[in-house]
This record gives C-alpha cells, structure tokens and sequence, in this order.
C-alpha cells in the first residue's frame, strides 16, 4: 500500500468513513528482511506499512458497509485455496513510478484473480494502474538508494505458502493494522 493522505478525526464523533486495504502479508523471517531494506534505503513507509501484496489498494468505506464488506471478503476467501508464492529478484516501474519492489515469480494468477474478486460488490472500485503483484521495498526515495535497495535484493528467493489474506485499516496516525484475516478455504483447482 502506498502513503495516502488521511483527516485527522474528531475524537468525540464515531467515524463515518474508514480507509481499507486488503493484502498478502508477507511471513517472516522474510517481513523483517524487507522492513529493514526499505528503512536502510530511507523510505518513510518501511515502519508504517508492513511487507505485502496488495489485493486492494488504499479504499475509503463508508463505516455503515463494514459488514457487508466482512461478508464479501468471507465469500472470496471461500472461494480461493491455499497456494504457494515464490518471491525472486526485483523490478522498478520507473519512471512511470519512483518504486522499486521484490518480484512475484510465483503465485501472480492467484493474486490476480483474488484481487479481482476482492475488487468487485461493496469494495468495486477503478485502478490507478494495470494490477501487478509484487512488494514494494523502495517508493519515492533518491536514484541512489533506489539503486541500493534494487541490486541489493537481487538475489532474493523466498518461498512460502500463502493460507490467508488480511484486511487493513488505516489508523487516525496513519498506521496500518490488521482488522481481520480471511483463510482461504476454496476448492484445488
């Protein structure tokens, strides 16, 4: 998930809008790896936004569809089973984007598909960009610690198995916490 601008709220009203994102969280011993990479090459979000995946991009919600959207991400899960994802090496989308990420090698249909289905009833929404799984390790930093944070992953392979998505919410500090994890129950395909 990328930094978006959040309003600070009132302390004394309940909100009425709540900001989601809906992830593959990445395991360790790897998450650590890569929060540590993205703090040694300056990116802000390295202590804010934990390593992941994105299924669904940062998405305001009225807070009155909060069950709905429980119930919608309950049904996707029961829809997609378990499987496995292999991280390897890393890209940049630049210059379209100041970003350098780890590859998905594995495991890229799968997240297609789910983040289809995630973005579609109560969470429908348009993208920014063509959807591509990876994990961002480095966002609006200076070329040189881009260039660190691309050479110096490189070589990265990690593989595990992937038995849940996790919802997000953006906290009134701008933090991300988890909300609720959704197994994945489906059917082999």
């Amino acid at each position: 998930m990328n930094d978006d601008t959040f309003v600070p709220r009132s302390r004394s009203a309940p909100p009425q809008t709540a900001v989601l994102g809906v992830v593959v969280a990445i395991p360790e011993p790897w998450a650590q790896l890569l929060v540590d990479w993205r703090s040694k090459v300056g990116d802000p979000q390295a202590g804010v936004v934990p390593p992941h995946v994105t299924l669904l991009p940062p998405t305001e919600v009225p807070a009155a569809d909060r069950p709905a959207i429980s119930a919608h991400l309950t049904q996707v899960a029961r829809c997609h089973p378990p499987f496995d994802m292999h991280l390897s090496g890393t890209g940049t989308f630049d210059p379209v984007s100041a970003v350098v990420f780890v590859a998905v090698a594995r495991g890229i249909g799968n997240c297609e598909l789910i983040a289809n289905d995630v973005r579609s009833g109560p969470l429908r929404r348009p993208l920014s960009f063509p959807y591509h799984p990876h994990v961002t390790v480095a966002h609006d930093v200076p070329a040189d610690m881009m260039e660190l944070a691309y050479s110096g992953l490189s070589d990265l392979s990690a593989e595990f198995r992937v038995d849940h998505f996790t919802e997000f919410e953006q906290s009134p500090d701008g933090a991300w916490v988890v909300a609720r994890e959704y197994p994945l129950s489906g059917p082999p395909r």
